[in-house]
């Protein structure tokens, strides 16, 4: 999981990204403007224009919230030095533990790791000691 900031920035660029893609489905399916000059008349489809200003305006809107909500997760100003060395060092705990655990599993991985090497070792000189044995009978024959 990414930390707050980076969930804030990735928040940020879908922003950015919602409004682009808004922007795009405007100019795509907008209705030309008409200028008496001239008398040729573009016809384009606006049926589902409504359809997608509704779900622009919601991802923009729910993603906006989204923004809100994570900028009020963030420690203030004011959060105390004592505060932050205390989520550092629950963090640190937490680290080493995950590295604990990581360190069994790479143990149990290379323990089956062995056993797997040991059984194709030996599956090999099966295979090996069967074809020399296939080998003399068929020259003893």
């Amino acid at each position: 999981m990414a930390d707050r900031l980076t969930q804030l920035q990735d928040l940020v660029n879908l922003q950015a990204e919602n409004f682009c893609n808004s922007i795009g489905i405007l100019q795509q399916f907008a209705q030309p403007s008409t200028f008496p000059e001239f008398e040729k008349t573009c016809k384009s489809t606006a049926t589902s224009q409504e359809d997608y200003a509704q779900l622009f305006a919601t991802m923009i809107a729910r993603t906006a919230k989204d923004i809100d909500v994570l900028i009020d997760s963030l420690p203030g100003e004011e959060a105390a030095p004592e505060l932050q060395a205390n989520n550092l060092q629950r963090l640190e705990i937490e680290n080493n533990e995950a590295a604990l655990r990581l360190r069994e599993v790479v143990m149990r991985g290379e323990s089956l790791l062995a056993e797997v090497q040991k059984a194709l070792s030996e599956i090999a000189s099966q295979q090996l000691s069967s074809k020399q044995q296939s080998s003399e009978d068929s020259k003893s024959s």
